[in-house]
């Protein structure tokens, strides 16, 4: 079964109820669709909460969100072949995979494009407070044009969009932080998003980011609930 979920930002226990209560296997996939919040805290700390999900059975792949830093600039991941694409991972914890954005995985024979990555509206609190904030979460330039290219060589037509944030018409804005400036706020990452989605032929669009559950149109937003790929 291939599963996918919204934000963990680091704490697994309803992950660990989940497959308990599915009786999952490595087998299974679990897409966490940004801020799984594992290389949120690095060194020991990043340490001490991969150490615990060793025993987690399932397989993870989360996509990359704004509240973690990217595999590519920590020393100890590398890439792998997995499913049709790149993903990063560290030989000591091959069941914690990390998408690279815009590979295009083959899952149950379907095709699935990551594209992670979003702007923190609490940059300026983690920044004030000196609480971890990385400059590359949203995608560079580099990043945007190589998914454009993956898309481009397949036709621009997938199954499956796995990203972090949303295009920008499908926003929750119900679900704002009424003490944020929204003009303030960066939005190019669903801007670019929006310009992917009117080219894209796709059947299922899924998301996390907003800390909400909404469906509407092709698109899911997914927190603490769970959908199986394809549904």
């Amino acid at each position: 079964m291939i599963y996918l979920t919204g934000d963990t930002h680091g704490r697994f226990d309803r992950i660990f109820t989940f497959c308990e209560e599915r009786n999952t296997s490595r087998d299974d996939i679990l897409i966490i669709l940004g801020d799984a919040g594992i290389n949120y805290h690095l060194g020991s700390r990043a340490d001490r909460l991969k150490d615990s999900l060793k025993t987690l059975p399932i397989t993870l792949l989360c996509i990359h969100g704004n509240h973690e830093q990217r595999p590519f600039s920590i020393d100890s991941y590398r890439e792998r072949d997995w499913h049709g694409g790149k993903v990063y991972v560290e030989p000591q914890y091959p069941f914690l995979l990390f998408a690279k954005d815009g590979e295009i995985y083959d899952l149950d024979g379907k095709k699935a494009v990551a594209i992670g990555g979003a702007y923190s509206v609490d940059k300026f609190y983690r920044l004030i407070r000196h609480i971890a904030w990385y400059d590359n979460e949203q995608p560079s330039p580099e990043i945007k044009a190589y998914v454009e290219s993956q898309l481009e060589k397949d036709g621009w037509q997938v199954d499956y969009v796995l990203s972090h944030t949303v295009p920008l018409k499908y926003e929750p804005v119900e679900v704002f932080l009424p003490m944020i400036d929204q003009s303030e706020v960066d939005k190019s990452t669903e801007i670019w998003l929006g310009e992917i989605e009117e080219k894209l032929s796709y059947r299922r669009w899924y998301s996390g980011h907003y800390h909400t559950s909404k469906a509407i149109d092709r698109l899911r937003i997914l927190f603490e609930d769970y959908a199986v790929l394809g549904e």
